[in-house]
C-alpha cells in the first residue's frame, strides 16, 4: 500500500506521525510539501533538520515526481493546502482520498451564509459527499462546520496533531514538580504561544495580577513572542507583577517542553480561531494540570473536564480565573489531573496509536470492509453546535 501525505509544509507537530508511518511503510510513504515554510515558523525552530527526513519531497523542486505520486498512490492524505488543483483529478477519478482539516469557519459559522463561500465549499467538498473520500477532523468543531455544508455524511472522524511523545515515569515527574514547589514556595503557571490577539495572553497576565492581589503565591512564565509583547510587559509593570512574571521570548520546541516539565498548571487561552493547539498535547504529556478555553479545537477531543483538566466558556475570564483558584486551593487535583492528562496522551493520543489505527482503517477501506474505532483517535466525530460545546463538555448540554 502506497500512502502519500500532501500538505503546505511539514512541521514538528506532524513529524512524529510521519515517522511512525514511514516505519510501517518504508519507501511506500511520502510527505509532499507544497510551499516553503513561513519565516516566523522557522524562527520558532519548526524547520530544523528537515533535509534528513527520507520521506519528504518538495513539490516546488520535484513537481513531476510529486504529481505522479498524487495520481498513483493507493491513498492520498490531503491537508492544509488552499489549491484544490493538487487532488481535483484524483477526486474526479474517485480514488481513495482522506482529507485532514481544521475547521473552515474559525471566525464564525455565520460566514456560511456567503453565496460565494458556499459555491467554493460545494466545489471543494459537498459535490464529493458520496465519493470515495473521508474527512479526518482536526478539532472538535470541524464536524459541525462541514455538517453545515452537507459534506462527508457519516464519514467524519476524530483526528488531530501528534507532537513527539515523551515517555516519563509520571510519578517521578510529579514528585519533581512537588519538590520544586516546596523549594520555591509558589505554584508555577505557564503560558506558551505567539503573543497575538486571538490567543489572549492578556488573560494570563490579568489572572496573575489578581492572584497576587488576593494573596496567592504563584509565578507565571510567558513563553513566546509577537505583536503584543510590549503591551503585555507594560501590563505586568502597571500591575506590579514583574517579579512574578517571566518573559522568555521564543523558545525551540524542546526548550518549551522543559518549561512544561517544571510547570504545575498550563494556561491555554485561545479562542475559536485556534484550530487545534498542539501545545495542549505537549502540556498534557508533561503532566501539567490544564485550564483551557472550550473554544480551542483540541479541547473537546483531549480534555475530560474534572478528570484530566478544566475548561471554561469562551470570553469568560472570570470563570478562567475561578478554575485556576480551584486548583490552587486543591493541590491534590493538580497532581490527579496532571497524571490523567499524561495517561491520555500516553495511551490514546499519540503518533504511534494514530498511525496504527489509520493504516488499519486504510487497508479496510481499500478492501471494502473498514472498521472504525469506538473512542478516541479515528472514532466518529460528533456534530455539536459551537454554542453548545461547553455544555456538552460539562455533561449538561442545556447549560449553554
Amino acid at each position: 500500500m502506497q500512502v502519500t501525505f500532501v500538505s503546505n509544509y511539514i512541521n514538528h507537530h506532524q513529524i512524529p506521525f510521519c515517522n511512525a508511518m514511514y516505519r510501517e511503510l518504508g519507501a511506500a510513504y511520502h510527505f509532499i510539501q507544497t510551499e516553503p515554510m513561513e519565516e516566523e515558523r522557522i524562527r520558532m525552530g519548526w524547520g530544523e533538520n528537515l533535509e534528513k527526513l527520507p520521506y519528504l519531497l518538495l513539490y516546488y523542486e520535484k513537481e513531476a515526481e510529486c504529481r505522479r505520486l498524487i495520481a498513483e498512490s493507493d491513498v492520498v492524505l490531503f491537508g492544509g493546502v488552499e489549491d484544490e488543483g493538487f487532488i481535483e483529478e484524483r477526486l474526479r477519478a474517485d480514488r481513495l482520498t482522506v482529507r485532514l482539516s481544521e475547521r473552515i469557519y474559525k471566525e464564525g459559522q455565520w460566514k456560511a451564509i456567503s453565496p460565494r463561500g458556499l459555491i467554493k465549499k460545494y466545489h471543494d467538498h459537498t459535490r464529493y459527499r458520496r465519493k470515495n473520500v473521508y474527512l479526518l477532523c482536526c478539532g472538535g468543531y470541524v464536524a459541525s462546520d462541514f455538517h453545515i455544508i452537507r459534506a462527508y455524511p457519516d464519514k467524519m472522524f476524530k483526528w488531530g496533531y501528534f507532537p513527539q511523545f515523551q515517555e516519563y515515569d509520571i510519578e517521578e515527574l510529579l514528585e519533581k514538580k512537588r519538590e520544586r514547589r516546596r523549594k520555591d514556595g509558589r505554584l508555577s503557571l505557564l503560558w506558551a504561544g505567539r503573543f497575538i490577539d486571538w490567543k489572549h495572553p492578556e488573560y494570563a497576565i490579568e489572572a496573575a495580577a489578581r492572584l497576587k492581589q488576593e494573596g496567592y503565591a504563584v509565578s507565571l512564565t510567558m513563553v513566546g513572542g509577537g505583536e503584543m509583547e510590549e503591551k503585555l510587559q507594560s501590563m505586568a509593570e502597571a500591575k506590579s507583577i514583574t517579579r512574578e512574571v517571566v518573559f522568555t521570548g521564543f523558545q525551540k520546541p524542546d526548550k518549551v517542553r522543559r518549561y512544561m516539565e517544571q510547570a504545575d498548571i498550563f494556561l491555554f487561552t485561545s479562542d475559536y480561531r485556534e484550530g487545534w493547539g498542539a501545545v495542549l498535547n505537549e502540556a498534557m504529556n508533561s503532566g501539567c494540570a490544564v485550564v483551557a478555553n472550550c473554544a480551542i479545537g483540541a479541547v473537546p477531543f483531549l480534555l475530560k473536564p474534572d478528570k484530566n483538566g478544566l475548561v471554561y466558556p469562551n470570553h469568560r475570564p472570570d470563570v478562567f480565573y475561578d478554575r485556576i483558584v480551584r486548583l490552587i486551593k486543591n493541590p491534590e487535583e493538580i497532581e490527579k489531573m496532571g497524571r490523567e492528562a499524561y495517561h491520555t496522551i500516553a495511551e490514546e493520543w499519540n503518533a504511534e496509536k494514530a498511525a496504527g489505527r489509520l493504516l488499519s482503517l486504510l487497508k479496510g477501506l481499500l478492501a471494502g470492509k473498514a472498521e472504525f474505532a469506538e473512542k478516541g483517535v479515528l472514532s466518529r466525530a460528533p456534530v455539536i453546535a459551537q454554542r453548545r460545546m461547553y455544555g456538552y463538555l460539562s455533561g449538561s448540554p442545556e447549560k449553554r
